[in-house]
Formats: C-alpha cells, structure tokens, sequence
C-alpha cells in the first residue's frame, strides 16, 4: 500500500498545566498520522481484513455504515488503493440523502458504489435473508462489519497495545463500535488499564459487544478496561456548546484540532476526569488520537 503505514505511530507529550496541576502527564498516540487515506484505527481494523480478503480471492468488499460513516470512507480509500470494488450499504433514504455529504462524495469519488436502504431492513443487515439479498444482487463480496468491528480487526488494533506497553499507567479512547478497546487492551501489559469513551448515546450497551469480540478474537475477555459514557454530548455526530468550548481552548492552547465526532469527546473525557481525582498524582495517561 502506497504510502506505506507509519508504524509505529508517534506517541507525544502535551504540556497542559490543568493536568499537570494533579501531577498527571497526557501523551498523544497519534493514530491520525498512520496514513492519509486510512488514518488511525481504520488502518488497524482494514489490514487483517484486506489480507484475509486478498488471500480467499475477492475481489470487492461490501460494507455498511450510516451517512457520515468514517468506515465506508475509509473502505472505499482501501479499494481504490488495492484495486478492489467496494460497495456500501447505507442507512436511510437516498433522496434525503441527496446532495452527498463530504463523506458519502469522497466514498463515490473513490469508487464506492452506495446502496441506501430504509432504517427497518439496516436494523436487520446481519440476518441471513437481508445479508444474502444484498450478495445475490451484487456478487460475491467479502463482507465488513459496521465499522470493521470483527474478530480480525480486534486482533489488528492489538498491536496498539502492543506500542504502548510501558509507556502510560492507563490509555484511553473513543468508542464507536468498540472494535478499537477490544483490540487495543488485548495488547497492553497487564500493569495498564484502559478507559473507553463511548460516542453514541447510551453507549453501555458496548460492553457486551466489546466481550464477545474479544472472545472470538482472543478466546475471553483481556485487559483491565472500563467504559464511560458520559461524554456522548447527546449522541454520535452531535456535540453542544460545551464540547465546543473545550475544543476551541483546546486548539488554542496546542495548535490541534480534534475531531469532534470521536477525538474531543474522548479528550473532554480525560480532562474531566482529572478534575474529578479519578488518576493518581504521577499517572501518565496515553490518549489515541484515531482520526
């Protein structure tokens, strides 16, 4: 893949006096920086899957996502890059949909054919009957996960873990489908804790999805983690004005703009959490920037 992966990813300080105020040090796994097309935990969840893809012989993957889905993005960038078709099978009605979002155009422009179904049959795209529907209408296609979160993907967001071994007492991360935690506290030692940040409103319903991948993957539950879901800042792709408050002072003081939809929410987390006693004087907090 051109250009290749930077691996491992850099892992920074950033000097903010509210942290160091309780004696804690916040490092940045800079995920983002992986790779232009394929940033953060895209690359990690893909490159399994695009193997295992490459070596069955398919030669077209099919995908599912909502309407500003990173995923279906991100699927598309990795087909054009290794020549393979890619479909995605989006939630919701086309002509709401119409003008396309930056997402859904830069997936079209990368030559992802979008197929939009209504919210009832996406609620069902795991079930046999929708899923064999869609691959009889569209060819035999390697078929992704919403999000990539499968076995695969888990056991390539474990290297994460790996890289960070020995360098934070606790590493936290935004959660979507919970893919990344999985995988990540698979790779830490067993001295590190983790903290996930779930994105979407009511995101304790992640806990049993997060076991089950790290069962299929691993073979049981691995790491020391836990989640918490107060900073959704009412649900996927929504903030309020004090998330944007954070990260406007964010990006005033460090000259980075995190992405609000994952990366703030996450931040704000961290911070919060500081203030609240939650990390002992001396704890080095590794935070994954993923995108």
């Amino acid at each position: 893949m051109r250009p290749p992966p930077l691996l491992p990813s850099p892992l920074t300080e950033l000097d903010d006096e509210r942290l160091g105020r309780h004696g804690v040090t916040l490092l940045l796994k800079r995920d983002d920086l992986i790779h232009p097309d394929l940033p953060g935990n895209k690359y990690r969840k893909l490159h399994l899957n695009l193997r295992a893809a490459a070596d069955a012989g398919y030669d077209t993957l099919l995908t599912f996502g909502g309407a500003y889905s990173n995923h279906l993005r991100a699927t598309a960038a990795a087909g054009r890059l290794l020549g393979l078709a890619t479909i995605g099978v989006v939630r919701g009605d086309e002509l709401a949909a119409r003008p396309l979002n930056d997402s859904l155009t830069r997936a079209a422009d990368d030559g992802m054919r979008l197929h939009f179904v209504d919210r009832s049959t996406y609620r069902r795209k795991t079930d046999p009957e929708v899923l064999d529907a869609l691959l009889e209408r569209f060819g035999y296609a390697y078929v992704l996960p919403e999000g990539g979160s499968n076995a695969l993907a888990a056991q390539g967001c474990a290297e994460l873990g790996r890289e960070l071994r020995g360098r934070a007492e606790v590493v936290t991360v935004a959660c979507g489908t919970g893919g990344t935690l999985a995988g990540l506290t698979a790779g830490l030692g067993p001295e590190q804790r983790a903290i996930g940040f779930p994105v979407l409103k009511g995101g304790r319903f992640l806990e049993d999805g997060i076991q089950q991948l790290q069962e299929e993957a691993f073979g049981g539950r691995r790491g020391d983690w836990r989640l918490d879901d107060r900073f959704h800042h009412g649900g996927y792709a929504r903030s309020t004005p004090e998330l944007e408050d954070f990260c406007e002072d964010f990006t005033a003081r460090h000259g980075l703009v995190p992405d609000r939809v994952y990366v703030a929410k996450m931040l704000h987390g961290v911070f919060t959490l500081a203030d609240e006693g939650i990390f002992p004087p001396g704890t080095r907090i590794a935070a994954v920037v993923s995108g």
